[in-house]
C-alpha cells in the first residue's frame, strides 16, 4: 500500500498570482518554437488557470467574539435572502445573529439562556411555511428549552415557550428539526441519558401553531437499560431514509455495542436491510437489525460511523472497532447476497481505549464516505498517530489502494500535548435551503474537549465566528 503527503491548498494570494503567471511566461517561451498546436495549448492552460480562480473564491463575513473554551455546535441557516447565525458569546450567553445576505452588517438578539461547560449543548434552527423562526438549545438532560418568533424572519420577536407536547420534556438531548417526506415540519430529541433514553419526533402544525407526535410511539426504544446513538436518518440517492446507530448500556462510552441498520421509504414505515417490516419501537432485541454485533469495551464508538453510496447507490458504512490483537481499526460494511460483507480496511498498530462519560477527545475518527472515480470510495479519517488523510477503496473487494496523508501526526499531535492552550477549527455547515450560485458554512476555533468540565485557570481569549461564502458553479 503506497502512502503520500500532499499540501493541500484552499485560497489564492497576489503572490500565488504572479508566480503561476511568471511560470506560464517561462512555458510560453519554451514551448513557443518547440511545439505546434501551441494555440490549442494556451487556451488549456488558460481555462485550467481561470477554473482555480473561480474555484477559489472565498468571501469572510464576521459575525461577532464567539465562545472558545467549549466545543459545541452552533447553527446557520439561510433562508432567501436572509441569513441567521445562534450561537454563544464570550460570555456563555445564546445569542442570534440575523443579516441581509448582501450586506456584511448583522444585527443581534440575546436570548435568556446561558451555557455551562457542557460540549453536548448544541443549538437548532428551522424556518417554518409561515416565515417564524423555531429554535432550540443549551440542554444535556435537561427540560426542554424552546424559542419561536412572533413575526416572520424578526429575530427581535422570539419568544420562550419551552414546550411542545408537554410529555416527555424534562430530559431533552440533541435536538434538531427537519422536513419530513411530504414537508413535514419535525422536530426531534433523545429523552433520558445516556444508558436510559428514547428517542423522540414530534410534528409541528403551522396553522394551529401547536405540536403533536409524528409516531404515537417512541422511535427508539432502550427500555430504561441502554439508549441509541444515531446517525441519520438521511435520505439517500435510492430514495431511502437511512439509519445506522449503536447502542449503549450506560453513561460509559466503552459500553457502546451493535452496529444496527433500518430504513424507510416514507419515514412513517421502517424495515430491515432486506425489506422485512419492523414495528415501531425499534429496540435491541429486533436481531434482524444487527450489522454488526459488537460487544461491549470492544472498540465501538458512538459517532465513530460514517454512510455513503457506492456508484450502484448501494449503501456502505465505514466504523471504528478493535481487531484481534486489540488495537483501533476501520472497517467497512455492505449488505451483499443475503449477508453484511465486514472487512478490516486498516492495520495500524495503535489502541485507544475509550473510557468514561462527558465530552471525549477523540484520538481516532472515522470523517466520512464518499464516492471517488473509477469505482472507489474515498474513507476519510484522522489518526493521533498516523495523521488525517483518506483511504482509497474499492467499492466491491474493499481492497484499499491507496493512502493519502493530508495532515501530519505532529500536527494531530499538538492538541494532545497541550489541550488547555492549542485551539481547534470548528466548522457549522449550512442548515437553511441556501442561495442559488452560493454556498455557506461557519467557521470559529475553541478548546478541544475536557469531558464538559471548566478548565482551571486557563484563560483563552474570544475567537471570531465568521460566515465562509464560496462561489459555486
Amino acid at each position: 500500500m503506497r502512502n503520500k503527503m500532499i499540501l493541500l491548498q484552499t485560497s489564492l494570494n497576489l503572490e500565488d498570482v504572479i508566480t503561476a503567471s511568471g511560470k506560464f511566461l517561462e512555458w510560453y517561451c519554451l514551448l513557443k518554437n518547440n511545439i505546434k498546436g501551441i494555440g490549442f495549448i494556451l487556451i488549456i492552460f488558460l481555462f485550467s488557470f481561470s477554473n482555480l480562480f473561480a474555484q477559489n473564491a472565498k468571501k469572510e463575513i464576521v459575525v461577532a467574539p464567539a465562545l472558545s473554551e467549549v466545543p459545541v455546535a452552533f447553527s446557520l441557516l439561510t433562508h432567501g435572502n436572509k441569513q441567521f447565525v445562534a450561537f454563544y458569546n464570550p460570555d456563555h450567553q445564546m445569542v442570534v445573529a440575523s443579516r441581509n445576505i448582501n450586506e456584511d452588517k448583522w444585527i443581534f438578539q440575546a436570548l435568556p439562556s446561558k451555557i455551562g461547560w457542557d460540549g453536548h449543548n448544541s443549538i437548532a434552527m428551522k424556518v417554518d411555511s409561515d416565515g417564524q423562526i423555531h429554535l432550540s438549545g443549551n440542554m444535556h438532560v435537561d427540560p426542554l428549552m424552546y424559542f419561536r418568533t412572533t413575526k416572520p424572519l424578526d429575530i427581535t420577536s422570539f419568544k420562550a415557550i419551552n414546550y411542545m407536547t408537554g410529555e416527555n420534556e424534562k430530559k431533552v438531548t440533541y435536538p434538531s428539526f427537519m422536513t419530513g417526506p411530504n414537508n413535514e415540519f419535525i422536530y426531534h430529541y433523545r429523552d433520558g441519558g445516556s444508558g436510559n433514553g428514547n428517542e423522540i419526533y414530534n410534528v409541528y402544525d403551522v396553522k394551529k401553531q401547536t405540536w403533536s407526535r409524528f409516531f404515537d410511539k417512541p422511535f427508539m426504544d432502550g427500555k430504561g437499560e441502554r439508549n441509541a446513538y444515531m446517525s441519520g436518518p438521511s435520505k439517500g440517492p435510492d430514495g431511502y431514509y437511512h439509519l445506522v446507530w449503536v447502542w449503549r448500556d450506560s453513561y460509559l462510552c466503552e459500553t457502546n455495542n451493535h452496529l444496527s441498520y433500518a430504513r424507510s421509504r416514507n419515514f412513517k414505515d421502517w424495515e430491515s436491510v432486506d425489506g422485512k417490516p419492523v414495528e415501531l419501537p425499534l429496540t435491541i432485541d429486533k436481531q434482524e437489525l444487527w450489522v454488526d454485533p459488537v460487544p461491549v469495551k470492544a472498540g465501538l464508538i458512538n459517532g465513530g460511523d460514517r454512510t455513503g453510496f457506492d456508484s450502484k447507490n448501494r449503501l456502505v458504512i465505514a466504523y471504528q472497532k478493535f481487531d484481534e490483537k486489540g488495537n483501533n481499526q476501520l472497517y467497512m460494511t455492505k449488505y451483499v447476497k443475503g449477508k453484511w460483507k465486514i472487512k478490516q480496511i486498516t492495520d495500524w498498530n495503535y489502541r485507544w481505549y475509550f473510557s468514561g462519560g462527558g465530552g471525549v477527545h477523540w484520538e481516532i475518527q472515522t470523517k466520512g464516505v464518499q464516492r471517488y472515480k473509477k469505482n472507489l470510495l474515498k474513507v476519510s479519517y484522522s489518526h493521533i498517530k498516523y495523521g488525517e488523510g483518506y483511504l482509497l477503496v474499492d467499492e466491491n473487494s474493499f481492497k484499499v489502494v491507496d493512502t493519502v496523508t493530508v495532515k501530519s501526526p505532529e500536527e494531530m499531535q499538538k492538541t494532545f500535548d497541550k489541550p488547555e492552550t492549542t485551539l481547534v477549527k470548528k466548522i457549522g455547515n449550512d442548515c437553511g435551503k441556501g442561495i442559488k450560485g452560493k454556498k455557506f458554512h461557519l467557521e470559529w476555533e475553541t478548546l478541544p474537549p475536557n469531558r464538559d468540565k471548566v478548565r482551571k485557570n486557563v484563560i483563552v481569549k474570544p475567537t471570531i465566528l465568521k460566515v465562509i461564502e464560496e462561489e459555486v458553479r
